[in-house]
C-alpha cells in the first residue's frame, strides 16, 4: 500500500507554494495565512493557544507573527490579567488581507477536486475528517494538546 502521508505531505507542500505564488504580493507567505485566519476570526486570541491549535511550536509561532508584526498585520499586547501572556490582533491591514486570504484557501479547494465527482468529494472529506480526528487523537495520547481548523 503507498504512504498516506506521502500524498498528504506531498498536497500540502503543493499547496504552499500555491499560497506563496498568489500571495506573495500582498507581504505574506504561504505559511502565513493560517495566522492571519485565526488571528481575524479570534482577535485577541493567546499567543500559545494559537500555537496550539494549529500545531506550530511555539518558537516557529513567534518566528511567523513577529514577521507579521514588523510588516503591519497584527499587533501584540500582554495580557492585561497575566503579563507573561502575549494577545495578538489583526491590524486594518490584516482585515483587508482576510478575503484574499480565504479566496486563495477557497480556490485550492475546488480546483484540487474539481474533476471528483460530489460523493467523491463528500466521501473524501469523510475519511480525511477521519484521518484528522485520529491524528489529533494519537497526539493526545502523547500528551500533547492542540485543536486545528
Amino acid at each position: 500500500m503507498a504512504s498516506l502521508m506521502r500524498f498528504v505531505n506531498r498536497t500540502t507542500r503543493c499547496f504552499t507554494l500555491y499560497r506563496n505564488n498568489c500571495l506573495e504580493t500582498q507581504g505574506v507567505n504561504g505559511y502565513q495565512h493560517l495566522y492571519i485566519i485565526k488571528i481575524c476570526n479570534e482577535p485577541g486570541i493567546f499567543q500559545d493557544k494559537l500555537a496550539d491549535e494549529i500545531y506550530v511550536n511555539k518558537s516557529s509561532v513567534t518566528r511567523q507573527l513577529s514577521l507579521l508584526e514588523q510588516n503591519g498585520f497584527i499587533y501584540r499586547e500582554p495580557c492585561p490579567k497575566d503579563r507573561r501572556q502575549m494577545m495578538v490582533y489583526p491590524t486594518e491591514k490584516a482585515l483587508a488581507l482576510y478575503p484574499s486570504v480565504l479566496d486563495v484557501r477557497k480556490s485550492w479547494n475546488e480546483r484540487i477536486v474539481e474533476d471528483f465527482t460530489e460523493e467523491e468529494r463528500e466521501t473524501l472529506i469523510r475519511l480525511m475528517e477521519r484521518v484528522a480526528a485520529k491524528a489529533e487523537s494519537l497526539l493526545s495520547e502523547m500528551g500533547e494538546g492542540g485543536h486545528a481548523e
